[in-house]
């Protein structure tokens, strides 16, 4: 009669114990979601300030056409993306992209002196930081989520749980040192 009692104790013990794993799984898998909740609002701010920075420069620089269509086109595939890795990918796109229209303004003194391009500028290099610490976030989100659903015994019981994509750089140019030069 007492093995009886054991047994149960012991299938009390362990199913207990796989249930604290699968809650902690939910748990993880939720952070992580709320992680990359929180890249999607700062990439949301940085998509809705590109078109007044766009305007702002076409208000200069009419004839540079070709450049404005690129970031625009970058800005759309950027905010249709789905997840961390297609969003990676095209962030690095529009990345480049923008990298070319502060390098039109260069060409332009009056538009580099103008206030609202400035602030414009300001806000979106605000933007940059925040959505790096926001990617870094969510990437440590990611994979403490996938550390836990992979090692043992959680992988017994982790069939359901997907991985966690982490939000990469996507584009060589972005890897690349920026050259600095002095005038």
């Amino acid at each position: 009669m007492w093995w009886l009692v054991g047994l149960i104790v012991v299938l009390v013990i362990v199913a207990g114990y796989f249930v604290g794993i699968y809650n902690g799984l939910i748990r993880k898998r939720n952070e992580t979601d709320n992680a990359w909740s929180q890249i999607d609002v700062q990439l949301k701010r940085r998509h809705d300030l590109i078109p007044n920075l766009v305007e702002t420069v076409q208000g200069y620089a009419k004839h540079e056409k070709e450049t404005f269509d690129a970031v625009i086109q970058a800005r759309n595939r950027a905010v249709s993306a789905e997840g961390p890795a297609a969003a990676g990918q095209a962030e690095g796109i529009l990345g480049a992209a923008l990298g070319k229209l502060f390098a039109l303004a260069e060409a332009y003194p009056d538009l580099k002196a103008n206030q609202n391009f400035l602030a414009l500028q300001e806000e979106l290099s605000s933007t940059e930081n925040r959505i790096g610490f926001a990617r870094q976030a969510y990437n440590d989100a990611a994979t403490r989520y996938n550390n836990a659903r992979e090692v043992f015994p959680a992988n017994l019981i982790s069939g359901g749980f997907d991985r966690a994509e982490l939000f990469e750089i996507e584009v060589d140019a972005e890897r690349e040192v920026p050259k600095v030069q002095f005038g």
